[in-house]
């Protein structure tokens, strides 16, 4: 569980401004979600993949992916089954009383298969912010509008790690004092757990009664709030963040104009053509921006 959550690496997509963070992967979850071409679609996986790697999160994402699998697979076997849309019929199977006649035609087969992939570039997503963007920095800067929400959001999203970590210390110390969690029936391992929870409980009972002396010494909500660090945006910072716009506007223009979509039904159209090339070539050389910046900073002297 430890892997899908943020570790600080000292990386240089890791210190970006939060803002130049959030548009980069603000821009790629838009970009996702209006390309239907599954050429779009792979090239934004390979984007996204690609700051993954100079993030070294690559098990990370390997989770996330076996988890998106999941969800995928009987995406890609219920469509075709349930879509009667398509005209190209591959196979034709007996007449059910409620489905009526079970159809699969190629179109069905190659939307569940186009839509299997943009969820997979959705997770990927989800997984690049959970090890690029730190938790407090993402939450200072909604405090600026309300801080009181953004301190709430802030220990919510803390609690389910934390959690995590308390359990797993709670365990060890249970095991050295020979709870064997393995051995026992049924029964015996149910008590056991319980009795992991209630610790776990009485636990975070005391952090939260912590937590509110620490507010209260701190003067919490008497005055202005104070900042300890300011995040200022740096030429790196402008670079990513002017690459994530001129995508964001370039996917949008493409999509207008016809680039980055295609129909699947009734039958399948173009998937392919020059001008589609054109555009996702000038569109992943502007997502890659943040990833070659990234490599320069870790080889090159001048970067840093």
């Amino acid at each position: 569980m430890e892997e899908l959550f943020y570790h600080e690496k000292g990386l240089f997509l890791q210190k970006l401004h939060p803002a130049a963070s959030l548009a980069y992967i603000c821009t790629l979850l838009v970009l996702t979600l209006i390309f239907t071409n599954p050429f779009y679609l792979a090239g934004l996986f390979f984007c996204t993949g690609l700051s993954v790697w100079m993030l070294e999160g690559l098990e990370t994402w390997e989770l996330f992916l076996k988890g998106g699998l999941f969800m995928t697979v009987p995406i890609m076997i219920i469509n075709p089954l349930v879509s009667k849309a398509g005209a190209t019929i591959l196979w034709r199977g007996p007449s059910l009383p409620v489905f009526g006649e079970i159809t699969v035609s190629m179109e069905a087969v190659f939307y569940g298969a186009v839509m299997s992939l943009r969820l997979l570039d959705v997770i990927s997503i989800f997984c690049l912010y959970n090890i690029m963007v730190h938790p407090d920095k993402a939450m200072n800067m909604l405090e600026r509008f309300a801080f009181k929400s953004a301190l709430v959001l802030s220990l919510a999203t803390r609690m389910f790690p934390a959690m995590i970590r308390h359990l797993e210390n709670i365990k060890e110390i249970q095991l050295v004092r020979g709870v064997d969690f393995s051995g026992g029936t049924f029964k015996q391992k149910i008590n056991k757990y319980t009795n992991l929870i209630y610790i776990l409980l009485l636990s975070s009972l005391e952090d939260s009664m912590e937590i509110a002396e620490a507010m209260h010494a701190r003067a919490f909500g008497s005055g202005r709030r104070t900042r300890y660090v300011r995040d200022s945006i740096k030429p790196a910072d402008s670079v990513c963040l002017a690459a994530a716009a001129a995508a964001l506007l370039t996917g949008a223009w493409g999509t207008v104009k016809g680039y980055g979509v295609m129909n699947f039904y009734p039958r399948l159209g173009p998937a392919y053509s020059r001008g589609d090339m054109r555009m996702l070539a000038l569109l992943l050389s502007m997502l890659s921006i943040p990833s070659l910046l990234s490599w320069g900073w870790r080889y090159c002297r001048y970067f840093r």
